[in-house]
């Protein structure tokens, strides 16, 4: 009986080895071992006693599946971290540091010397209360002047219009460096513009004072641009009829550098570029038509009055540039059997980079203009002759003529009395 059953565990044993080597089949290179087991014990449990390794192999392997998850909590904790410092340097560096004052002392500290500095604000109210000032000086003078329709009337009208003057190129003056080195919250935007529109008032009452007292001809007027910003400029009241050929005329003085800008620019729906009278840089003056380009042989920014013209037709473009009565330059293939397009703006002074706005002040015009006159034709040359000596014969645009009742003022151009070819440059 004993040697039946050592040998019933035997074939046992040998089928078990047998198994696993039809195993290893399927597993590739696997070694396997074999293991003996005493004939009381269950194989099952046996195996489960052999197995201690592969206990320990998954102990380590949830532990360090673990030790990833705390690592990656970190991490993001970390990068959490990282994010709310670099939004707070961020925010550091966008706010300006406060420089110290003299002798020390931080723009908040008291100065007992009495010379704090005025920050945008104070300033523009500033200008606000010179402009207050500005008026009550003009409604006196209304006042005087009619109650004394005199000599010494008009002449200290005249005086304090010339004051006017030099206080509002001041003012102009400060209120652009505030615009470009202030980078103010919108309430002192608002007070710029209000700024600007008292200016804009102020000049309407000057040219009522002259219609009312000096009763001097609408056309005999210069339009005077003394800073180079991108607010001050007028505009026709009309726009410009469709046109197949043109002359335009005007009177300048400037002298500018590098660029006297724009004396005028012409845009229509969908061209902002249609006229356009240009000097910009170290660029030589150009005109533009339709985008189109041609460079004029023009010497005017040495501070003295200079009359020009150019002459333009559709057929072939051809041009023609006159500078003082004579003919300096002329051209063709400016924008061929292209029409200059009617319900378009026509501005004094700015340069449109849409209709009627979008202006650069680095490509404004700075300087005196008057006379500006366009016609839908070319004229000859002794008709533009006529027109810079002065000669009665010449008549005015018309397309467009140079009158106080075409042109609106704004942001504080100033207009002046002009009497063409009997000024002193």
């Amino acid at each position: 009986m004993t040697g039946t059953v050592k040998e019933f565990y035997w074939k046992l044993f040998l089928l078990y080895c047998l198994i696993l080597e039809g195993l290893t089949q399927d597993f590739g290179q696997t070694q396997f071992i074999c293991t003996s087991v005493p004939k009381d014990m269950d194989l099952c449990a046996a195996t489960m006693q052999n197995s201690g390794p592969a206990e320990d192999l998954k102990t380590t392997v949830t532990q360090l599946r673990e030790t990833v998850l705390q690592q990656k909590e970190t991490i993001l904790n970390q990068k959490e971290t990282i994010r709310e410092l670099t939004s707070k340097l961020s925010r550091c560096e966008s706010q300006s540091i406060p420089e110290v004052g003299a002798g020390g002392r931080p723009p908040g500290s008291k100065n007992t010397m009495g010379d704090n500095s005025r920050g945008p604000s104070d300033t523009l109210a500033q200008l606000g209360q010179t402009l207050q000032t500005l008026k009550q000086r003009l409604e006196n003078l209304e006042q005087y002047s009619r109650n004394n329709n005199s000599v010494q009337a008009n002449s200290l009208k005249d005086l304090l219009q010339n004051k006017i003057d030099d206080m509002e190129k001041q003012v102009l003056s400060r209120v652009n460096t505030i615009e470009e080195t202030k980078t103010g919250p919108k309430n002192d935007s608002d007070q710029r513009n209000r700024v600007e529109s008292s200016l804009t008032s102020l000049h309407h009452r000057i040219t009522d004072l002259e219609k009312g007292k000096d009763n001097s001809p609408l056309d005999k007027f210069q339009l005077t641009f003394p800073l180079r910003t991108n607010y001050m400029y007028a505009k026709a009241k009309r726009s410009l009829p469709e046109m197949y050929a043109f002359t335009v005329c005007l009177w300048m003085k400037s002298n500018a550098s590098p660029g006297v800008g724009t004396p005028f620019s012409y845009a229509v729906p969908g061209q902002a570029n249609e006229l356009v009278l240009i000097e910009w840089g170290n660029n030589p003056m150009e005109i533009l038509i339709n985008d189109k380009v041609a460079k004029l042989p023009f010497l005017i920014n040495d501070g003295k009055w200079h009359h020009i013209c150019i002459t333009w037709t559709t057929r072939d473009g051809v041009w023609e540039a006159f500078q003082d009565g004579v003919l300096r330059g002329s051209g063709e293939n400016l924008a061929p059997y292209h029409p200059i397009k009617a319900q378009g703006v026509l501005v004094l002074g700015q340069e449109q980079d849409t209709l009627g706005g979008g202006f650069d002040a680095t490509q404004a015009y700075v300087g005196e203009l008057a006379h500006l006159n366009m016609w839908d034709r070319k004229l000859t040359s002794g008709e533009i002759y006529n027109l810079a000596t002065c000669n009665s014969k010449a008549q005015p645009g018309n397309v467009f003529s140079w009158s106080a009742a075409n042109i609106e003022i704004f942001g504080g151009a100033t207009k002046w009395t002009f009497e063409a070819c009997s000024l002193p440059n």
